[in-house]
Order: structure tokens, then C-alpha cells, then sequence
């Protein structure tokens, strides 16, 4: 048996472990993927082809001999390059950061995964530290859509977005501060999943900003995200948020009804700022899961507003050193946010952290009322490579700056998301269905839901 681009992790787990094809032959027909489309998608940073063959010839064995092997048998798998892999530096996208020694242990994800029966193939393209909504990285180049080589994949998981969309790796592993797994979702056209807060272990990854950085998985079906979501949860002592939740599988929940479940469409804010197909994308979602109530979301900008607010500071609390021994070294632009970072107020980053706790008391009780919550993922479709501005009614609109405007309220505040895609024509754009906290499990139920209706899918890629 081959593999194809469009076979699932699901389907090569499975011929693996019932051996009609081996994880040697998965892994060289991702390889092989990866040799011929990623010139021109530009997805990987560094392929680990030696340690990936290593590891299949392993399950192979583990199969031959008659052992158990896990879920993820043989799924070739590859990681946003901030997590550290073993032998590699870890770049989270940036020029000083490959000055760093190689990593002697694996993040703790990618050692689940494995545990798991996945293979790491290689690491991902990235904004550099992770401030960037538009995969365009100014040291390896950008990150293109697989739908269109001339847009955007969206960041700042670009690569992760882009190898997944691309169909070069079934899984991918990307992180999510404002919006870095929903928005290359979005764009690219495949599934997302940004965890609750502290729900996935973020051990021996590079940080952006501790209290609203998240891990999570991409896949092109639900199931495929559902197995790799499962594989991954579990406290981690390493991870001071990660400590307290045990395993909760959700893969065996994704057939269960969602007719029982009372699903809103955000209002307010998140119908505002919008080009007409992610408004006809939220349309599509509410009509086929019956939704009509519209819930408004209090203070949704304001939680923007202090989500930057929080996100620049400490971030730059982090880079202080680096901004002032090697300013030369970062991209322009996230360096110049990070210097404006260093000098707001402290007494500002303190009304941000209170109304932080206001707004997540706002929420909490909307999810006394409602399980589910549709928004948009991103206001538009995948802007193209480059471009500054969008028109929007009129006004012009910095594409980067706006890009996540629906993301950020909700990562604010740490709520669990699946990011779905709408295969709309030219270009597909991803909707957010938003849970209360711990309910990955429901997320994951609607999103399959709406799969198995035709209504959310990843469109084969159309520009390779």
C-alpha cells in the first residue's frame, strides 16, 4: 500500500498497525513531499530526515516483533520551530537565537506524540518569537499559502499552517498567544485547535508570553486533531500551568450529538470588521448547527486592547537583553513593538491584568447560558504576500495589526477553540467555535459535526 497527500493520520495509523504499509514507507512518502512542495511553500526550517527514518525502522521493528505501538503509529508529524528538538537550536523564528547550542531534549509534546507512534520529520517556519500574524519571516523567508502562493499563511504558526494545508505532513504542532493557530487555520484552509489555558504542557518551548501562550495541534480532519490532542494531554511538572488536569480523551465523543448543546453566534465586536466571507462563513456554521441566538460578548475590544497591552510588555520583558545587546538582529518590526512594549506604564499593564479578571467573570457567565460560541477566525481571507493595508467600508486598515481582531479576546482569557475551515470559493476562511474552559471535548464534537455535514472541510491545496 502507498501513501497519497490526502490520507489521513487516522488511515496511516491504521495501515501501519495492521501492516499494509510500514512507517519507513509513511515517513520517505512525507519526505518526498517535503522535497518536492516545500521550495515553493517554504514551510520547514530543517527536515530531520535521519532521526525520522530512525524512528520508523523502530516501529516497524516494535511491529514485526508483535508489540503494542500507539495511536499514532507511523504518522509523520512536524513542529513550529520554537519547540526544542533534540540536535537543533531553537529558533522561535529569529536570527540570534540560532546561536544557541543544540537542545539535548525533546519539548515534552513532541515526546508525547512519539510515545504516541508519530514521527518528527522536521521543524517549522515561524514569526520570529512569535510576534507576527502573517507568517512573513524576515531572516527565512516567508511561509506561503498553499492555496495561492502569493498570499499569506498567517502567523505566526505559518509553517505549521502551511505544511498542513500543503498536505506535506498530516499533523503539525504550532502555538497560540493572540491567535498563531486559528489565524494559519484560517488561511490555510485546515483544522485547529488552541487548547484551554494550562491544558497542554508547554515544557522546552521558547515563551512568547507566559500567561497567554498556548501549544496545539493542526490537522486537515477532526479525528486527526482529536488523536493528536489526546496523545499530548496530561499535567507536566515542568510546566508550572500544566500541573493539576489529568486525560480527558475526546476521541470517542466526536459521533455524539450536538443537538442538545445550546450554540450562539458572538455578536458585538465579533460582527464588526468583517469582509463578506467570513460574515457568510459564520452564516454557514449557524445555519447548519441551528443557531440563531446572537449573544454580545461585553467589552470584547477593550479585551483587545488590553491583550496587547499585555502582550507587548511581557514580551518585552523577556527580550530586554536581547534588544539591547543585538537590536540589529531582530525583524524591524517586531523589535520596534517590543522597544514600545518596554516603556508603557506600569500602572497601564495593571488596569489590563484587573480588567482581565472582570472580563473572564463576563464570560463565564455567557457559558452559564450557552455551550458554544460561533465567531470568526479572521476578517478576511488570506491577504497576499506584502500587503500593508485592506479596505474595509472604506477605511483602510493595517492588515497586520487587524488580522487577529477576533482571536485575541478570546485567547485573552484562555478559552479552548477549534478554528474550522469553510471551503468557500477562491479561498477558504475559518471559523471559531469557542467553549467554556475544560471543553475541548464539546469543541471538538461541533467541529466534527460540521465535517461530517460537508459544511467544514480542508480543500485539497490548489497552488502546488
Amino acid at each position: 500500500m502507498t501513501t497519497k497527500p490526502e490520507m489521513t493520520a487516522a488511515e496511516i495509523a491504521s495501515a501501519v498497525a495492521g501492516r499494509k504499509m510500514s512507517a519507513l514507507d509513511a515517513t520517505e512518502a512525507a519526505l518526498a513531499r517535503i522535497k518536492q512542495h516545500d521550495g515553493i511553500l517554504n514551510s520547514f526550517t530543517d527536515v530531520t530526515a535521519d532521526r525520522a527514518r530512525a524512528k520508523a525502522r523502530a516501529i516497524d521493528a516494535d511491529i514485526a516483533a508483535g508489540k503494542e505501538v500507539g495511536p499514532l503509529a507511523g504518522v509523520p508529524f512536524a513542529v513550529k520551530n520554537l519547540f526544542d528538538v533534540a540536535g537543533l537550536p531553537t529558533r522561535a523564528g529569529s536570527k540570534i537565537n540560532r546561536d544557541l547550542a543544540p537542545s539535548k531534549r525533546d519539548a515534552t509534546l513532541i515526546e508525547r506524540m512519539e510515545a504516541s507512534g508519530a514521527v518528527l520529520v522536521g521543524a517549522l517556519n515561524m514569526g520570529e518569537y512569535a510576534y507576527d500574524f502573517t507568517g512573513e519571516n524576515v531572516h527565512d523567508g516567508p511561509s506561503r499559502n498553499p492555496h495561492d502562493t502569493t498570499r499569506m499563511t498567517g502567523g505566526s504558526s505559518g509553517g505549521s499552517g502551511s505544511a498542513v494545508g500543503g498536505a506535506l505532513v498530516p499533523i503539525a504542532l504550532g502555538s497560540d498567544t493572540n491567535g498563531s493557530i486559528r489565524v494559519p487555520s484560517s488561511f490555510c484552509g485546515i483544522f485547529g485547535l488552541k487548547p484551554t489555558y494550562g491544558r497542554l504542557s508547554r515544557a522546552r518551548s521558547f515563551p512568547f508570553v507566559a500567561s497567554l501562550d498556548h501549544l496545539g495541534p493542526f490537522a486537515r480532519s477532526v479525528t486527526d486533531l482529536a488523536l493528536a490532542y489526546d496523545a499530548m494531554q496530561g499535567p507536566d511538572a515542568d510546566d508550572g500551568a500544566c500541573t493539576t488536569r489529568g486525560l480527558e480523551p475526546t476521541l470517542p465523543l466526536l459521533a455524539n450529538p450536538v443537538s442538545d448543546l445550546r450554540i450562539a453566534i458572538a455578536g458585538g465586536h465579533f460582527q464588526k470588521n468583517v469582509f463578506p466571507e467570513a460574515v457568510e462563513a459564520v452564516s454557514r456554521v449557524a445555519k447548519a448547527l441551528g443557531a440563531t441566538k446572537v449573544v454580545d460578548v461585553p467589552e470584547a475590544s477593550r479585551a483587545r486592547a488590553a491583550a496587547y497591552v499585555i502582550t507587548t510588555t511581557e514580551g518585552a520583558s523577556l527580550h530586554l537583553d536581547r534588544l539591547r545587546k543585538r537590536p540589529n538582529d531582530f525583524d524591524p518590526a517586531v523589535r520596534d513593538r517590543l522597544i514600545a512594549g518596554a516603556m508603557v506604564p506600569a500602572a497601564l499593564v495593571d488596569r489590563a491584568q484587573k480588567f482581565r479578571r472582570w472580563y473572564r467573570a463576563q464570560l463565564a457567565e455567557i457559558f452559564k447560558t450557552v455551550d458554544v460560541l460561533i465567531a470568526p477566525a479572521t476578517p478576511c481571507t488570506a491577504p497576499k504576500l506584502g500587503q500593508v493595508n485592506f479596505n474595509l467600508d472604506g477605511v483602510e486598515l493595517p492588515v497586520r495589526a487587524n488580522i487577529g481582531i477576533h482571536t485575541q479576546p478570546i485567547s485573552f482569557i484562555g478559552l479552548p477553540v477549534v478554528a474550522v475551515p469553510v471551503p468557500l470559493e477562491p479561498l477558504p476562511i475559518g471559523v471559531q467555535i469557542i467553549c467554556a474552559p475544560w471543553r475541548e471535548d464539546i469543541a471538538l464534537r461541533v467541529a466534527y459535526a460540521l465535517e461530517q455535514m460537508g459544511v467544514a472541510s480542508a480543500p485539497a491545496p490548489r497552488g502546488l
